[in-house]
């Protein structure tokens, strides 16, 4: 009888502890800005056409346009409102996200950023761990990360900028575009602007 509840008791820990696994980490958020932004709601924004420096840079893609859609849903959430097209806008967003498959030993490294000059420099972040898969072996991660910036439009100075980056499994459906660019686009503009120079973890 106790060869069995302990044989039982191990499945239940197994399953468990594979739950865990499969589980999506929190987003670690880093944002960074001199001063809290006071613009009034009803304050026109355009987007950048062209991406931040980065990997994804070269053109805007798909993807890219998943993370745009995302970014302007939580800056009309803070009021602000999309310009027209041939319309002029006192501030301009720059997004830039960033998808990729490190094998385990390399996991991502760290990476700075900065407001007017001043540079914060990111640690490799919460939620960043390896999942383990109790099947056999490491699972196949995918590391996500959204950057965003917000310059005045006149003189092109950055007035807050963020980074938000998760890991995911690269076959969980938290790993589709659409759901990881909500995702991270969340956890960026929660409880905006945030603490300048300060990480969190967003669940």
């Amino acid at each position: 009888m106790m060869r069995h509840l302990s044989v039982a008791l191990l499945g239940a820990a197994a399953l468990a502890l594979g739950g865990c696994a499969t589980a999506v980490p929190p987003v670690e958020v880093t944002r960074f800005h001199n001063a809290v932004p006071g613009w009034a709601p009803g304050t026109r924004y355009a987007v950048a056409t062209a991406p931040l420096d980065g990997a994804a840079a070269a053109m805007p893609s798909l993807e890219w346009n998943s993370y745009r859609a995302a970014v302007d849903q939580q800056l009309q959430r803070q009021g602000l409102v999309a310009a027209g097209s041939n319309e002029k806008a006192p501030l301009l967003v720059r997004i830039a996200f960033e998808r990729s498959e490190p094998p385990p030993a390399a996991r991502r490294s760290p990476v700075s950023v900065g407001v007017g000059g001043s540079t914060g420099s990111y640690g490799s972040g919460v939620g960043l761990g390896l999942g383990i898969n109790l099947g056999g072996g490491p699972k196949r991660m995918a590391d996500l990360q959204l950057s965003v910036r917000i310059d005045d439009a006149a003189t092109g100075q950055a007035i807050w900028e963020g980074r938000a980056l998760t890991a995911v499994p690269v076959k969980a459906p938290a790993a589709q575009p659409s759901l990881a660019a909500a995702k991270l686009a969340e956890a960026l503009f929660k409880d905006f602007p945030g603490e300048s120079g300060r990480t969190i973890s967003v669940p």
